[in-house]
């Protein structure tokens, strides 16, 4: 991976009710919460401590709203930063998923009607080298959904987007992805407002 130095932020939205239920929120656009909008508020201190040089958001509503609340501005809409898509599974919990298909998880399918591994991927992907374009020694912030984020953080580290089954990432939490000389690392993770 090119470019040792640019630093990225990765933060998860607030509070939903779809998140808060466990329900699998994909496309389906909700707004915050009462709660959520509390959550995002409070992420401003924190991330104050860690400024960023450009920010790149999902254009979903909960992650514009979050990222106007914890002072995430201006930000560029990027769709690659869309949530995963559950297809069919869409506003399901697991339990209920796993009713027709025990063991099912969205990291290994099946994905009836929704985007597979290897397209959030690609998108996650995508997104890093847009950060990285922006060049050595920059802190880019991507305001975002938990599984797409959990993915990109696998591709970070140069593994395979089911690694993400292994960091888990509650809603407005923020995480840092860095260096340690020339390897990509985990340097925070889920990392909420002090409250």
């Amino acid at each position: 991976m090119p470019n040792p130095g640019t630093t990225l932020l990765l933060v998860r939205h607030g509070e939903t009710e779809w998140s808060r239920d466990g329900r699998h929120t994909g496309r389906t656009d909700l707004e915050l919460t009462t709660a959520g909008e509390r959550q995002a508020k409070e992420l401003r201190p924190l991330l104050e401590r860690w400024p960023s040089d450009a920010v790149l958001c999902s254009p979903l509503q909960r992650a514009r709203r979050t990222a106007e609340l914890a002072g995430l501005l201006p930000y560029d809409v990027d769709d690659d930063l869309r949530e995963w898509d559950y297809g069919d599974f869409e506003g399901l919990t697991s339990d209920e998923i796993h009713e027709s298909l025990p063991g099912w998880s969205i990291w290994d399918g099946p994905w009836r009607g929704g985007e597979s591994a290897a397209d959030v991927e690609a998108r996650a992907d995508r997104v890093i080298r847009r950060a990285l374009g922006e060049g050595p020694g920059r802190r880019v912030a991507l305001v975002a959904h938990g599984h797409v984020l959990r993915s990109l953080a696998a591709r970070w580290l140069g593994e395979p987007v089911r690694t993400g089954r292994f960091l888990g990432l509650d809603t407005s939490t923020v995480c840092e992805l860095g260096w340690e000389h020339a390897n990509p690392v985990i340097h925070r993770w889920n990392v909420a407002a002090p409250s």
